[in-house]
Order: C-alpha cells, then sequence, then structure tokens
C-alpha cells in the first residue's frame, strides 16, 4: 500500500497569519517544526494503518519547508518546485493507493484562516464548473482521474467543512479553528500530532485504487483583483475573458485543467506589481 501525502503548510498547527508561512522569516521558521509535526504524524499513522510505502510532496510556496531530518526514516519527501502536477505530483505513475491533504486550506473568497487559491492575492474567487473551488478540490478531482480516493484531510475547521464537498469519506482533522483570515483558536502540536496519526490510521482502511472517473469536462472560472490581471492570463492558450476581471476555460480533463490553472497562475503572479497589486 502506498499513501502520497501532499503537504501544504497554511492549514498546519500554529500557523494564522502571512510571516508564518512566508520563507525566510523567523515566524516560518518558529512554524517549520509544527508543520514537519503534521506530516509525521499523519505518516506515523499511515505506517500504524499497515502502509508499505509513504512519499511526501512538499506543496506550500517554494516547496523546500518540511524538516527532512526530522520525518519518520520510513518515508520520502519530493522536495523542491517545477512539478508537472505541483501540489498532487507522483499521483500520475499508477502505483498511489490513496492521498491525504496536510495543511489545506479554504479557497478564495472563502472564510478561513489564509484562505487562497494558489496565490496569496491577486485571484478573489475560483469556480469548477460553477462550485466555487479550493485548492483541495481542483487537486481532488486530478485524484479521481487516477483512481485515487483522498482519505485524509488536515487544516482549520472550516477547510475540514470545505471538504465535506469532494472527499466525504475522508478523516477530518482540525487542528484550529477559525476566528478571522488572520486568527485562530489553536490545538497544541502534541495534541494535533496524537489526532492527526490516529485519524490517519483509520483512514488507511480507505485506501484503494478504484476505477478512474471521468468527470470532464471541466470549465474553471477565475476572478482577479485588479483587471490587468485577466489581460495577462489570457497569454495561455485557450483562457478567454469574460469579464473586466474574469477569465474562463475548459479542459476536457483535470490533468489538463490544473496544468493550465498553474499557467495561469504563474504568468498572472509575473503581472502584478508589489505596491499596487
Amino acid at each position: 500500500m502506498k499513501i502520497l501525502i501532499s503537504a501544504d503548510m497554511e492549514g498546519a498547527t500554529g500557523v494564522t497569519w502571512p510571516a508564518d508561512v512566508l520563507p525566510g522569516t523567523p515566524q516560518w521558521e518558529r512554524c517549520r517544526p509544527m508543520f514537519t509535526s503534521d506530516v509525521n504524524a499523519a505518516v506515523l499513522g499511515f505506517f500504524d494503518g499497515g502502509a508499505d510505502d509513504v512519499l511526501i510532496n512538499e506543496a506550500h510556496w517554494s516547496m523546500r519547508n518540511l524538516l527532512l531530518e526530522r520525518l519518520d526514516e520510513r518515508a520520502q519527501m519530493l522536495t523542491g518546485k517545477h512539478k508537472s502536477l505541483s501540489m498532487v505530483e507522483g499521483i500520475q505513475h499508477g502505483d498511489v493507493d490513496a492521498i491525504a491533504f496536510v495543511g489545506y486550506h479554504t479557497g478564495a473568497g472563502a472564510a478561513g484562516v489564509l484562505a487562497h487559491t494558489y496565490l496569496a492575492n491577486s485571484i478573489t474567487g475560483v469556480w469548477l464548473n460553477g462550485a466555487r473551488a479550493s485548492e483541495g478540490l481542483l487537486n481532488a478531482h486530478v485524484a479521481a482521474e487516477y483512481g485515487v480516493p483522498v482519505v485524509l484531510v488536515t487544516g482549520d475547521d472550516l477547510t475540514c467543512a470545505d471538504a465535506e464537498a469532494y472527499a466525504p469519506d475522508a478523516r477530518k482533522v482540525a487542528v484550529k479553528d477559525h476566528v478571522s483570515r488572520y486568527a485562530a483558536v489553536c490545538r497544541t502540536p502534541a495534541r494535533t500530532a496524537r489526532d492527526i496519526r490516529a485519524a490517519a490510521e483509520e483512514a488507511t482502511r480507505l485506501a484503494g485504487r478504484a476505477a478512474p472517473v471521468d468527470g470532464g469536462p471541466f470549465t474553471v472560472d477565475i476572478e482577479f483583483d485588479a483587471e490587468h490581471l485577466s489581460d495577462a492570463a489570457t497569454v495561455v492558450p485557450g483562457v478567454a475573458r469574460t469579464g473586466e476581471r474574469r477569465v474562463s476555460y475548459t479542459s476536457s480533463t483535470m490533468y489538463e485543467g490544473i496544468r493550465t490553472f498553474k499557467a495561469v497562475t504563474t504568468i498572472v503572479s509575473s503581472a502584478v506589481e508589489e505596491q499596487y497589486g
């Protein structure tokens, strides 16, 4: 049994504001061990439940945040940027039996601690076939195309509620309760480690590849906080403006849909100026 962990940081234990997740800040250094603790707890739980192989895919920002030296030695970690499937890289090889979303968060425009979708700001909303889309929802559709179930989701309480829509059977662990985008009532690392480990052990019972789901076509609508960003996004083939600050595109598969989304966000981020956005 092979488990893939997609590890993001905004939904990690103790994380509540931008400096906690921005590489190079003192707060980021402080929060890296707590992020690593969450991920390692999931690793331990999956091995407790009978997993043979656990691969962690670093999915936050520089994708170089976790402390490898603090992880269980049975795990392996994929770290670094420029991966074909970004947050769910590794799922496409046909050997993954389940995926876990650890440290996830709600989507752009929604309530939630550090809520966003790929870009911290700039994007104010994303919709997939008309439904507001978090990173979890987008990535779950990619996983479904490979027949891989989402078995565990951790983050704030609103992230767990969001996951009910795309992974109703998955185990959920709230490591903090949302107060505002930059505030939360947080559990201690010792408590969240216990909770995540126990949930991961239970989640292994849900592992097992299923028939791939062909859910397409997928129409993705993206809303930006500035007009010039929608214009910049149309550099990507197939992306068209649908409003002053909105664009849309349709893909036959979510594999292509997430790759196009990655291209759009890369182009848009290069069009953002430091002070004016």
